[in-house]
Protein backbone atom coordinates (compact mmCIF):
# COMPACT_ATOMS: atom_id res chain seq x y z
CA UNK A 1 0.00 0.00 0.00
CA UNK A 2 1.02 3.58 -0.58
CA UNK A 3 2.04 5.68 2.52
CA UNK A 4 1.81 9.05 3.66
CA UNK A 5 4.84 10.61 5.02
CA UNK A 6 6.72 13.63 5.45
CA UNK A 7 9.60 15.40 2.99
CA UNK A 8 11.66 14.69 5.75
CA UNK A 9 10.82 11.18 6.42
CA UNK A 10 10.75 10.96 2.26
CA UNK A 11 14.72 12.18 2.32
CA UNK A 12 15.28 9.84 4.93
CA UNK A 13 14.51 6.45 2.34
CA UNK A 14 16.93 7.92 0.34
CA UNK A 15 20.32 5.64 0.52
CA UNK A 16 24.34 5.96 -0.35
CA UNK A 17 24.58 5.33 -4.14
CA UNK A 18 21.42 5.37 -4.83
CA UNK A 19 20.55 6.53 -8.51
CA UNK A 20 17.55 9.26 -8.08
CA UNK A 21 15.33 10.13 -11.43
CA UNK A 22 13.98 13.34 -11.14
CA UNK A 23 10.82 14.40 -13.03
CA UNK A 24 10.15 18.40 -14.51
CA UNK A 25 11.60 21.01 -16.79
CA UNK A 26 13.68 23.93 -15.83
CA UNK A 27 11.69 26.09 -13.38
CA UNK A 28 8.28 23.81 -13.87
CA UNK A 29 6.72 21.12 -12.48
CA UNK A 30 9.86 21.01 -9.92
CA UNK A 31 9.11 18.28 -6.66
CA UNK A 32 10.86 21.12 -4.72
CA UNK A 33 10.04 20.24 -0.82
CA UNK A 34 11.48 16.85 -1.82
CA UNK A 35 14.66 18.20 -3.01
CA UNK A 36 14.74 20.70 -0.32
CA UNK A 37 14.80 18.02 2.30
CA UNK A 38 17.41 15.82 0.83
CA UNK A 39 19.75 19.24 1.36
CA UNK A 40 18.43 19.65 4.90
CA UNK A 41 19.42 15.72 5.92
CA UNK A 42 22.96 15.58 4.21
CA UNK A 43 24.29 19.16 5.66
CA UNK A 44 22.80 17.81 8.86
CA UNK A 45 23.96 13.85 9.43
CA UNK A 46 26.10 14.19 6.13
CA UNK A 47 23.53 11.48 4.53
CA UNK A 48 23.11 10.11 1.46
CA UNK A 49 26.27 10.22 -0.26
CA UNK A 50 27.44 9.89 -3.91
CA UNK A 51 24.30 10.20 -5.60
CA UNK A 52 23.82 10.05 -9.38
CA UNK A 53 21.09 12.44 -10.19
CA UNK A 54 19.29 11.62 -13.68
CA UNK A 55 16.80 14.14 -15.65
CA UNK A 56 15.92 15.40 -18.83
CA UNK A 57 16.13 19.00 -17.90
CA UNK A 58 17.78 20.57 -14.95
CA UNK A 59 15.23 21.79 -12.74
CA UNK A 60 15.78 24.79 -10.97
CA UNK A 61 15.50 28.92 -11.07
CA UNK A 62 18.78 29.55 -12.27
CA UNK A 63 20.04 30.73 -8.75
CA UNK A 64 19.50 28.84 -5.63
CA UNK A 65 16.34 26.48 -5.85
CA UNK A 66 16.09 23.08 -7.78
CA UNK A 67 18.71 20.60 -8.20
CA UNK A 68 21.23 23.91 -7.10
CA UNK A 69 19.71 22.54 -3.60
CA UNK A 70 21.99 19.63 -4.24
CA UNK A 71 25.26 20.89 -5.64
CA UNK A 72 26.85 19.37 -2.50
CA UNK A 73 30.54 17.35 -2.83
CA UNK A 74 29.88 14.28 -1.43
CA UNK A 75 26.08 14.24 -1.71
CA UNK A 76 26.38 14.10 -5.74
CA UNK A 77 29.02 11.81 -7.26
CA UNK A 78 27.80 12.04 -10.94
CA UNK A 79 25.27 13.83 -13.02
CA UNK A 80 23.33 12.21 -16.44
CA UNK A 81 21.20 14.91 -17.55
CA UNK A 82 19.66 17.40 -20.80
CA UNK A 83 19.89 20.47 -19.92
CA UNK A 84 21.84 22.80 -17.06
CA UNK A 85 21.23 26.22 -17.54
CA UNK A 86 19.21 26.77 -14.04
CA UNK A 87 21.43 25.20 -12.18
CA UNK A 88 24.41 26.60 -12.22
CA UNK A 89 25.57 25.79 -8.90
CA UNK A 90 25.35 22.25 -10.28
CA UNK A 91 27.25 23.06 -13.82
CA UNK A 92 29.92 24.29 -11.92
CA UNK A 93 30.32 21.50 -9.89
CA UNK A 94 30.79 19.63 -13.38
CA UNK A 95 33.06 22.18 -14.77
CA UNK A 96 35.34 22.63 -12.10
CA UNK A 97 35.63 18.34 -11.71
CA UNK A 98 34.04 18.02 -8.91
CA UNK A 99 31.66 15.71 -9.88
CA UNK A 100 31.44 13.28 -13.18
CA UNK A 101 28.89 14.79 -15.61
CA UNK A 102 27.14 13.24 -19.30
CA UNK A 103 25.27 15.77 -21.04
CA UNK A 104 22.85 13.89 -23.66
CA UNK A 105 19.92 15.23 -25.68
CA UNK A 106 16.42 15.92 -23.78
CA UNK A 107 14.97 13.96 -26.20
CA UNK A 108 17.05 11.15 -25.29
CA UNK A 109 16.49 11.21 -22.02
CA UNK A 110 13.12 11.23 -21.89
CA UNK A 111 12.98 7.92 -24.23
CA UNK A 112 15.95 6.54 -21.88
CA UNK A 113 13.36 6.70 -19.27
CA UNK A 114 10.62 5.08 -21.25
CA UNK A 115 13.45 2.23 -21.98
CA UNK A 116 14.55 1.53 -18.75
CA UNK A 117 10.67 0.79 -17.73
CA UNK A 118 10.85 -1.56 -20.65
CA UNK A 119 13.88 -2.90 -19.37
CA UNK A 120 15.58 -2.95 -22.92
CA UNK A 121 19.34 -2.22 -22.78
CA UNK A 122 18.94 1.26 -24.02
CA UNK A 123 17.91 3.76 -26.38
CA UNK A 124 19.13 2.75 -30.29
CA UNK A 125 18.16 6.59 -32.62
CA UNK A 126 19.96 8.36 -34.46
CA UNK A 127 19.85 11.48 -32.77
CA UNK A 128 23.47 12.97 -31.60
CA UNK A 129 25.45 11.78 -34.20
CA UNK A 130 28.03 13.92 -35.72
CA UNK A 131 27.50 16.18 -32.23
CA UNK A 132 29.28 16.21 -29.37
CA UNK A 133 27.81 13.17 -27.74
CA UNK A 134 28.70 11.11 -30.53
CA UNK A 135 31.74 8.65 -28.79
CA UNK A 136 33.84 9.80 -31.60
CA UNK A 137 33.64 13.25 -30.57
CA UNK A 138 33.20 13.92 -26.59
CA UNK A 139 30.72 11.28 -25.82
CA UNK A 140 28.61 13.29 -23.97
CA UNK A 141 31.10 13.72 -21.06
CA UNK A 142 31.25 17.28 -19.77
CA UNK A 143 34.83 17.07 -17.65
CA UNK A 144 38.34 14.84 -17.55
CA UNK A 145 37.03 12.79 -14.44
CA UNK A 146 34.43 11.35 -16.37
CA UNK A 147 36.03 8.36 -18.00
CA UNK A 148 33.19 5.61 -18.47
CA UNK A 149 31.47 5.31 -21.99
CA UNK A 150 27.68 5.43 -21.56
CA UNK A 151 27.08 6.19 -25.56
CA UNK A 152 28.37 3.84 -28.25
CA UNK A 153 28.21 3.55 -32.24
CA UNK A 154 26.13 0.70 -33.46
CA UNK A 155 24.90 -0.66 -37.10
CA UNK A 156 21.57 -1.02 -37.93
CA UNK A 157 20.81 -2.64 -40.73
CA UNK A 158 23.40 -0.66 -42.47
CA UNK A 159 22.89 2.56 -41.03
CA UNK A 160 24.97 4.16 -38.09
CA UNK A 161 23.29 5.36 -34.82
CA UNK A 162 23.92 5.61 -31.35
CA UNK A 163 23.14 3.44 -28.34
CA UNK A 164 22.58 5.28 -25.18
CA UNK A 165 23.27 2.46 -22.82
CA UNK A 166 19.99 1.88 -19.94
CA UNK A 167 20.96 1.60 -16.01
CA UNK A 168 18.55 0.96 -12.86
CA UNK A 169 17.50 3.61 -10.87
CA UNK A 170 16.57 3.28 -7.19
CA UNK A 171 14.48 6.29 -6.32
CA UNK A 172 12.06 8.34 -8.55
CA UNK A 173 11.10 12.29 -7.11
CA UNK A 174 7.82 13.77 -8.55
CA UNK A 175 5.78 16.81 -8.46
CA UNK A 176 2.08 15.88 -8.91
CA UNK A 177 -1.22 17.97 -8.04
CA UNK A 178 -3.30 15.69 -6.14
CA UNK A 179 -3.50 12.44 -4.14
CA UNK A 180 -6.60 10.19 -3.49
CA UNK A 181 -5.47 8.28 -0.01
CA UNK A 182 -5.12 5.63 -2.41
CA UNK A 183 -2.26 6.97 -4.19
CA UNK A 184 -3.71 7.47 -7.22
CA UNK A 185 -1.48 11.00 -8.82
CA UNK A 186 -3.28 13.79 -11.01
CA UNK A 187 -0.97 16.77 -12.81
CA UNK A 188 -3.64 18.60 -13.73
CA UNK A 189 -2.25 22.28 -12.33
CA UNK A 190 0.90 21.55 -13.92
CA UNK A 191 2.37 23.39 -16.62
CA UNK A 192 4.16 20.15 -18.12
CA UNK A 193 3.36 16.75 -17.32
CA UNK A 194 7.23 16.07 -17.86
CA UNK A 195 8.06 12.94 -18.40
CA UNK A 196 7.18 11.80 -14.73
CA UNK A 197 5.01 9.15 -16.23
CA UNK A 198 8.14 7.56 -17.70
CA UNK A 199 10.26 7.85 -15.03
CA UNK A 200 7.56 6.42 -11.99
CA UNK A 201 7.20 3.38 -14.79
CA UNK A 202 11.13 2.77 -14.77
CA UNK A 203 11.56 3.01 -11.16
CA UNK A 204 9.07 0.92 -10.07
CA UNK A 205 10.30 -1.81 -12.65
CA UNK A 206 13.41 -1.38 -11.28
CA UNK A 207 12.88 -2.46 -8.08
CA UNK A 208 13.07 1.29 -6.47
CA UNK A 209 10.93 3.67 -4.90
CA UNK A 210 8.61 6.46 -6.31
CA UNK A 211 7.82 9.59 -4.05
CA UNK A 212 5.61 12.15 -5.28
CA UNK A 213 5.17 15.69 -3.79
CA UNK A 214 1.65 16.50 -4.26
CA UNK A 215 -0.06 19.47 -3.36
CA UNK A 216 -3.30 18.13 -1.58
CA UNK A 217 -4.55 14.75 -0.67
CA UNK A 218 -8.02 13.95 -1.41
CA UNK A 219 -10.68 11.37 -0.83
CA UNK A 220 -10.54 8.26 -2.86
CA UNK A 221 -12.67 7.89 -5.80
CA UNK A 222 -13.03 11.84 -6.04
CA UNK A 223 -10.25 12.22 -8.40
CA UNK A 224 -11.23 11.91 -11.98
CA UNK A 225 -9.54 8.61 -13.92
CA UNK A 226 -8.68 10.12 -16.74
CA UNK A 227 -6.16 12.80 -15.07
CA UNK A 228 -4.56 10.51 -12.95
CA UNK A 229 -0.77 10.27 -14.77
CA UNK A 230 0.72 8.42 -11.95
CA UNK A 231 -1.64 4.96 -10.68
CA UNK A 232 -0.96 4.22 -7.42
CA UNK A 233 0.68 1.09 -8.53
CA UNK A 234 3.47 2.69 -9.44
CA UNK A 235 3.41 4.78 -6.33
CA UNK A 236 5.46 3.92 -2.70
CA UNK A 237 5.47 7.09 -1.06
CA UNK A 238 3.07 10.62 -1.32
CA UNK A 239 4.10 13.72 0.30
CA UNK A 240 1.88 16.53 0.57
CA UNK A 241 3.67 19.83 0.83
CA UNK A 242 2.03 22.64 3.12
CA UNK A 243 4.69 25.61 2.02
CA UNK A 244 3.27 27.55 -0.59
CA UNK A 245 6.53 28.17 -1.97
CA UNK A 246 7.72 24.33 -2.19
CA UNK A 247 3.96 23.93 -4.39
CA UNK A 248 4.77 26.15 -7.03
CA UNK A 249 3.34 25.78 -10.24
CA UNK A 250 6.43 27.67 -11.96
CA UNK A 251 9.36 27.90 -9.40
CA UNK A 252 9.02 31.93 -8.28
CA UNK A 253 5.40 32.49 -9.93
CA UNK A 254 2.23 32.59 -7.95
CA UNK A 255 -0.39 29.81 -9.84
CA UNK A 256 -1.18 30.68 -13.55
CA UNK A 257 -4.67 28.67 -14.16
CA UNK A 258 -3.90 29.89 -18.20
CA UNK A 259 -0.53 27.96 -18.09
CA UNK A 260 -2.80 24.41 -17.70
CA UNK A 261 -5.79 25.25 -19.29
CA UNK A 262 -7.65 26.03 -16.54
CA UNK A 263 -9.12 29.07 -17.71
CA UNK A 264 -8.14 31.33 -20.79
CA UNK A 265 -7.25 34.91 -20.35
CA UNK A 266 -7.64 37.52 -23.01
CA UNK A 267 -3.63 38.23 -24.59
CA UNK A 268 -2.98 41.98 -25.65
CA UNK A 269 -1.49 41.57 -29.42
CA UNK A 270 -1.77 45.55 -29.95
CA UNK A 271 1.79 45.93 -27.83
CA UNK A 272 4.80 46.36 -30.56
CA UNK A 273 8.68 45.90 -30.04
CA UNK A 274 11.11 48.40 -30.64
CA UNK A 275 12.93 47.97 -34.02
CA UNK A 276 15.90 46.90 -32.56
CA UNK A 277 18.02 43.89 -33.50
CA UNK A 278 15.69 41.45 -31.85
CA UNK A 279 12.41 42.92 -33.69
CA UNK A 280 14.66 43.11 -37.15
CA UNK A 281 15.84 39.10 -36.82
CA UNK A 282 12.65 38.49 -35.73
CA UNK A 283 10.60 39.78 -38.70
CA UNK A 284 13.24 38.33 -41.30
CA UNK A 285 12.63 34.98 -39.89
CA UNK A 286 8.95 35.15 -39.96
CA UNK A 287 9.42 35.79 -43.53
CA UNK A 288 10.03 31.93 -43.48
CA UNK A 289 7.15 31.22 -42.30
CA UNK A 290 4.45 29.17 -44.58
CA UNK A 291 0.26 28.77 -43.61
CA UNK A 292 -0.23 26.15 -41.50
CA UNK A 293 3.47 25.67 -40.00
CA UNK A 294 3.68 23.57 -36.98
CA UNK A 295 6.48 25.34 -35.65
CA UNK A 296 9.48 25.40 -32.34
CA UNK A 297 10.63 28.31 -30.68
CA UNK A 298 13.70 28.41 -29.03
CA UNK A 299 14.70 30.41 -26.05
CA UNK A 300 15.93 33.55 -26.26
CA UNK A 301 15.92 35.36 -29.57
CA UNK A 302 13.13 33.14 -31.68
CA UNK A 303 10.75 34.57 -29.29
CA UNK A 304 10.84 37.71 -31.17
CA UNK A 305 9.42 35.65 -34.10
CA UNK A 306 6.01 35.21 -31.84
CA UNK A 307 5.65 38.89 -31.37
CA UNK A 308 6.26 39.50 -35.07
CA UNK A 309 3.65 37.48 -36.09
CA UNK A 310 1.30 39.11 -33.42
CA UNK A 311 1.98 41.99 -34.70
CA UNK A 312 1.80 41.59 -37.90
CA UNK A 313 -1.83 39.16 -37.75
CA UNK A 314 -0.42 36.71 -38.95
CA UNK A 315 -0.47 34.00 -36.13
CA UNK A 316 -2.43 31.30 -37.83
CA UNK A 317 -0.06 30.44 -40.21
CA UNK A 318 1.70 28.58 -37.41
CA UNK A 319 0.97 26.29 -34.50
CA UNK A 320 3.89 27.04 -31.74
CA UNK A 321 5.10 23.91 -29.69
CA UNK A 322 7.37 23.57 -26.73
CA UNK A 323 9.74 20.41 -25.72
CA UNK A 324 7.54 19.85 -22.66
CA UNK A 325 4.49 19.16 -24.25
CA UNK A 326 2.37 22.09 -24.91
CA UNK A 327 1.00 22.53 -28.55
CA UNK A 328 -0.62 25.82 -29.68
CA UNK A 329 -0.91 29.03 -27.28
CA UNK A 330 1.55 31.49 -26.33
CA UNK A 331 5.17 30.19 -25.73
CA UNK A 332 6.20 31.70 -22.66
CA UNK A 333 9.73 32.95 -21.99
CA UNK A 334 12.48 33.81 -19.37
CA UNK A 335 12.34 31.45 -16.49
CA UNK A 336 8.62 30.24 -17.65
CA UNK A 337 10.20 28.48 -20.65
CA UNK A 338 8.34 25.26 -21.39
CA UNK A 339 4.73 26.34 -20.52
CA UNK A 340 2.54 27.97 -23.03
CA UNK A 341 -0.51 30.77 -22.12
CA UNK A 342 -4.01 29.58 -22.90
CA UNK A 343 -2.49 25.76 -24.75
CA UNK A 344 -4.81 24.10 -27.05
CA UNK A 345 -3.14 20.76 -25.90
CA UNK A 346 -0.92 19.61 -23.05
CA UNK A 347 1.18 16.16 -23.91
CA UNK A 348 3.88 14.44 -22.05
CA UNK A 349 7.41 15.71 -23.10
CA UNK A 350 8.73 11.51 -24.19
CA UNK A 351 5.43 11.92 -26.93
CA UNK A 352 6.31 15.31 -27.94
CA UNK A 353 9.71 14.30 -28.82
CA UNK A 354 8.26 11.39 -30.70
CA UNK A 355 6.45 13.93 -32.97
CA UNK A 356 9.57 15.71 -33.36
CA UNK A 357 12.25 13.17 -33.90
CA UNK A 358 9.95 11.55 -37.03
CA UNK A 359 10.22 15.13 -38.32
CA UNK A 360 6.62 16.58 -37.29
CA UNK A 361 8.39 19.96 -37.09
CA UNK A 362 8.04 22.06 -40.85
CA UNK A 363 10.40 24.27 -38.70
CA UNK A 364 12.01 25.14 -36.25
CA UNK A 365 13.38 28.73 -35.04
CA UNK A 366 16.91 27.99 -32.46
CA UNK A 367 19.55 30.50 -31.12
CA UNK A 368 22.51 30.89 -32.93
CA UNK A 369 25.12 31.66 -30.32
CA UNK A 370 28.24 30.38 -31.60
CA UNK A 371 28.46 29.61 -35.69
CA UNK A 372 31.80 28.31 -37.92
CA UNK A 373 32.72 27.77 -41.19
CA UNK A 374 31.21 24.54 -41.89
CA UNK A 375 27.67 26.04 -40.66
CA UNK A 376 28.54 24.19 -37.19
CA UNK A 377 26.45 25.20 -34.18
CA UNK A 378 27.38 25.41 -30.73
CA UNK A 379 24.51 26.59 -27.77
CA UNK A 380 25.99 24.16 -24.95
CA UNK A 381 29.29 25.02 -23.69
CA UNK A 382 31.39 28.57 -23.48
CA UNK A 383 34.34 28.29 -21.66
CA UNK A 384 33.35 27.71 -17.80
CA UNK A 385 29.91 28.42 -18.53
CA UNK A 386 27.78 24.76 -19.28
CA UNK A 387 24.27 25.47 -20.38
CA UNK A 388 23.59 21.79 -22.10
CA UNK A 389 22.64 21.05 -24.83
CA UNK A 390 18.02 20.73 -24.27
CA UNK A 391 16.22 19.90 -27.15
CA UNK A 392 18.57 21.32 -29.43
CA UNK A 393 20.00 18.13 -31.05
CA UNK A 394 16.54 16.58 -31.20
CA UNK A 395 14.96 19.49 -33.07
CA UNK A 396 17.60 20.37 -35.33
CA UNK A 397 18.50 16.89 -36.24
CA UNK A 398 14.66 16.11 -37.25
CA UNK A 399 12.80 19.47 -38.41
CA UNK A 400 12.22 20.16 -41.95
CA UNK A 401 13.78 23.01 -41.98
CA UNK A 402 16.53 24.83 -39.47
CA UNK A 403 16.53 28.66 -38.93
CA UNK A 404 19.51 30.07 -36.09
CA UNK A 405 18.42 33.47 -35.66
CA UNK A 406 21.14 35.80 -33.38
CA UNK A 407 22.87 38.52 -33.61
CA UNK A 408 26.61 38.83 -35.60
CA UNK A 409 28.21 39.97 -33.11
CA UNK A 410 28.14 39.89 -29.25
CA UNK A 411 28.52 42.15 -25.93
CA UNK A 412 27.79 45.69 -25.93
CA UNK A 413 26.27 45.29 -29.44
CA UNK A 414 23.63 47.56 -29.93
CA UNK A 415 21.44 48.46 -33.50
CA UNK A 416 17.73 49.70 -34.46
CA UNK A 417 16.04 49.87 -37.80
CA UNK A 418 16.54 53.65 -39.23
CA UNK A 419 13.95 54.30 -42.75
CA UNK A 420 15.03 51.38 -44.43
CA UNK A 421 18.46 50.93 -43.43
CA UNK A 422 20.20 49.41 -40.67
CA UNK A 423 22.30 51.63 -38.02
CA UNK A 424 24.23 49.83 -35.99
CA UNK A 425 24.78 52.04 -32.60
CA UNK A 426 27.46 49.73 -30.74
CA UNK A 427 29.28 47.27 -32.18
CA UNK A 428 29.69 44.02 -30.35
CA UNK A 429 33.47 43.17 -28.60
CA UNK A 430 32.99 39.33 -29.62
CA UNK A 431 32.84 37.10 -32.94
CA UNK A 432 29.64 34.80 -33.07
CA UNK A 433 30.69 33.33 -37.25
CA UNK A 434 34.59 31.67 -35.43
CA UNK A 435 36.31 29.12 -37.34
CA UNK A 436 35.62 26.56 -35.55
CA UNK A 437 32.63 26.32 -32.73
CA UNK A 438 33.78 25.54 -29.20
CA UNK A 439 31.27 22.28 -28.72
CA UNK A 440 29.34 20.71 -31.66
CA UNK A 441 25.61 20.69 -30.84
CA UNK A 442 24.57 20.97 -34.45
CA UNK A 443 26.25 19.64 -37.01
CA UNK A 444 26.57 21.06 -40.58
CA UNK A 445 27.96 18.48 -42.20
CA UNK A 446 25.13 15.98 -41.09
CA UNK A 447 23.16 18.35 -42.07
CA UNK A 448 24.14 18.43 -45.54
CA UNK A 449 24.10 14.36 -45.51
CA UNK A 450 20.45 14.57 -44.90
CA UNK A 451 20.04 18.01 -47.68
CA UNK A 452 18.17 19.83 -44.98
CA UNK A 453 17.61 23.45 -45.64
CA UNK A 454 19.45 25.60 -43.07
CA UNK A 455 19.54 29.44 -42.92
CA UNK A 456 21.13 31.65 -40.27
CA UNK A 457 19.42 35.00 -39.65
CA UNK A 458 21.36 38.04 -38.01
CA UNK A 459 20.42 41.82 -38.14
CA UNK A 460 22.64 42.20 -40.94
CA UNK A 461 23.40 39.63 -42.83
CA UNK A 462 21.52 35.98 -43.63
CA UNK A 463 23.70 32.73 -44.64
CA UNK A 464 22.39 29.58 -45.78
CA UNK A 465 23.94 26.39 -45.58
CA UNK A 466 24.68 24.39 -48.88
CA UNK A 467 26.34 21.52 -50.37
CA UNK A 468 29.59 23.31 -50.83
CA UNK A 469 29.65 25.21 -47.45
CA UNK A 470 27.80 28.36 -45.90
CA UNK A 471 26.94 30.70 -48.69
CA UNK A 472 26.40 34.89 -47.68
CA UNK A 473 23.19 35.41 -49.55
CA UNK A 474 21.74 38.16 -47.90
CA UNK A 475 22.94 41.92 -46.52
CA UNK A 476 21.33 44.30 -44.55
CA UNK A 477 20.88 48.05 -46.65
CA UNK A 478 23.36 50.25 -45.30
CA UNK A 479 25.95 47.76 -44.62
CA UNK A 480 29.43 47.25 -46.14
CA UNK A 481 30.01 43.81 -47.07
CA UNK A 482 33.84 44.03 -46.09
CA UNK A 483 33.58 46.34 -42.96
CA UNK A 484 30.51 45.22 -41.42
CA UNK A 485 30.32 41.78 -42.36
CA UNK A 486 33.44 39.92 -43.57
CA UNK A 487 35.93 41.53 -41.28
CA UNK A 488 33.89 40.92 -38.42
CA UNK A 489 34.31 37.23 -39.05
CA UNK A 490 37.17 34.44 -38.38
CA UNK A 491 36.35 32.94 -41.89
CA UNK A 492 35.22 34.03 -45.07
CA UNK A 493 31.46 32.34 -46.25
CA UNK A 494 31.16 31.72 -49.67
CA UNK A 495 29.80 35.07 -51.42
CA UNK A 496 26.75 34.67 -53.69
CA UNK A 497 27.28 36.20 -57.12
CA UNK A 498 23.76 37.78 -56.88
CA UNK A 499 23.82 38.53 -52.99
CA UNK A 500 20.63 40.29 -52.06
CA UNK A 501 19.45 43.12 -49.69
CA UNK A 502 17.58 42.46 -47.02
CA UNK A 503 14.11 43.67 -47.42
CA UNK A 504 13.48 47.51 -46.26
CA UNK A 505 10.76 47.20 -44.66
CA UNK A 506 12.39 44.57 -41.96
CA UNK A 507 14.10 48.14 -41.00
CA UNK A 508 11.16 50.41 -40.96
CA UNK A 509 8.81 51.35 -37.92
CA UNK A 510 5.20 50.46 -39.85
CA UNK A 511 4.27 47.16 -40.57
CA UNK A 512 5.77 44.80 -43.08
CA UNK A 513 1.81 43.50 -44.33
CA UNK A 514 3.38 39.66 -44.11
CA UNK A 515 -0.22 38.57 -43.71
CA UNK A 516 -0.57 39.77 -47.72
Amino acid sequence: MVKFISSMEAANVVGDNSVIGISGFAGLSVPEGLIKSLEERFLKYNKPQNLTLMFAAAQGDGDSRGLNHLAHEGLIKKVIGGHFNLAPKLGKLMIDNKIQGYNLPQGVMCNLFRDIARRKIGTITRVGLNTFVDPRIEGGKINSITRDDIVEVIDVLGQENLLYRAQDIDVALIKGTYADENGNITMEHEATLSEATCIAQAVKNCGGIVIVQVDKVVNAGTLDPRNVRIPKIYVDYVVEIENEEDKEQVLGYSYDPSLSGDKRIYINNSETLELNARKIIGRRAAMELKSDSVVNLGIGMPEAISSVANEEGICDFMTLTVEPGPIGGVPQGGKKFGSSMNPECIFDQPTQFDFYDGGGLDIAFLGLAQADKSGNINVSKFGSRLAGCGGFINITQNAKKLVFCGTFTVKGFKAIGDNGKLNILNEGTSKKFVDNVEQITFSGDYARKLKQPVMYITERAVFELKEDGLHLTEIAPGMDLENDILNKMEFRPIIDKKIKLMDERIFKNELMNLKR
